[in-house]
């Protein structure tokens, strides 16, 4: 028999080898992932909203029917007294508003409530999150005392207050007279002049937690590449904070402060628990007074005056979110790609 070449048995391999896949792809697998996307079809879209329906019908329900039906209600004479005439009555409710006595105290107040309660909150919350966010003992009990105020509800925070506010065996009234502040209690919440500063000091202790969580959790994703680069280059800690720390976590500030003016501006329950609006309604914001008009059984002219309270939101909610958004500019070298780079 003639003896076979040294190269034969690589060339029948070879032949005999079946052909492989582009890619180098094992055969029976899909695209990357190995799993193909299923396809849409009309019977999943039907097991889709089946299970979307019951949550639908609940918003709807209870959310959109009564927003509807209570902003119908700000353009008729709708009022407790007398339910056989809920005629159209146009405009009148909201001209009722802007002509009420109080309806230039309330406004006065309720700027007051708003500005007085974020700043401070704003400031004590990112002291406190940068205090946090530092490495030292018992670091996680802090956190704990720290945010407990955020789970307690506000109504109850406006009772504690109210006793602390006491002018006959309050508390503060106590520390401010053994420290020689004061000679003799100050009657916080019976005094107009001394009642919304009481008020403002309840809601920014209880406001400062929110601050103090969402800018702890903006902090933890700045890298410490940063700082150690800043201290490389001899920047202090001023420096650092305003070219580093702010920059970098602006976009949470500005959704955080976006969110607590909305909840501040909706926040009757503190003020409900310790004055009720008093004394002689001088310490009403919006909220507030368009409770007591409710309770007075006008829904005509409180509808009317929510509806002015979801104007100003979105108003403001528009406002906030055009001047905190970021900016596209092109940037050096995108060329003729189409690509752009993001400047704030």
């Amino acid at each position: 028999m003639p003896a076979a070449s040294p190269g034969s048995s690589v060339t029948s391999k070879q032949q005999s080898a079946p052909p492989s896949r582009a890619g180098g792809a094992p055969p029976g697998r899909g695209t990357a992932g190995g799993r193909r996307r299923r396809e849409f079809t009309t019977r999943r879209g039907l097991v889709i909203a089946a299970f979307m329906a019951p949550a639908a019908v609940f918003v709807a329900v209870f959310t959109y029917y009564p927003m509807i039906a209570g902003s119908q209600m700000a353009f008729r004479n709708w009022n407790l007294t007398d339910l056989t005439d809920t005629s159209w009555v146009g405009l009148k409710n909201f001209r009722d508003v802007f002509t009420d006595p109080a309806w230039s105290t309330v406004l006065d107040n309720t700027l007051l409530w708003v500005v007085g309660s974020i700043v401070p909150q704003l400031v004590i919350g990112f002291a406190i999150a940068l205090w946090l966010r530092r490495r030292f003992r018992f670091r996680g009990l802090y956190q704990a005392l720290i945010f407990f105020p955020w789970a307690i509800s506000g109504f109850l925070i406006g009772i504690l207050f109210r006793w602390l506010f006491n002018s006959e065996f309050g508390v503060v009234n106590d520390l401010l007279q053994k420290a020689g502040l004061i000679d003799e209690p100050i009657a916080w919440l019976a005094d107009p002049q001394t009642a919304m500063i009481a008020v403002l000091i309840a809601n920014v202790w209880y406001g400062v937690t929110f601050f103090a969580i969402m800018i702890l959790a903006a902090l933890q994703s700045v890298p410490d590449e940063l700082y150690e680069a800043a201290a490389l280059d001899g920047a202090g800690k001023a420096r650092t904070l305003f070219r580093i720390t702010i920059p970098y976590i602006r976009v949470t500030l500005a959704l955080t402060v976006l969110l607590r003016v909305i909840w501040i501006f909706n926040f009757p329950d503190l003020i409900f628990g310790m004055t009720g609006g008093g004394p002689n309604d001088e310490t009403h914001i919006v909220t507030t007074w368009m409770i007591k008009i409710t309770q007075q059984g006008d829904y005509g002219k409180a509808s009317a005056l929510g509806l002015l309270v979801v104007a100003i939101l979105l108003v403001f909610a528009v406002f906030f979110l055009l001047a905190t958004r970021e900016r596209r500019v092109p940037t050096r070298g995108a060329g003729k790609s189409g690509k752009r780079g993001v400047r704030s």
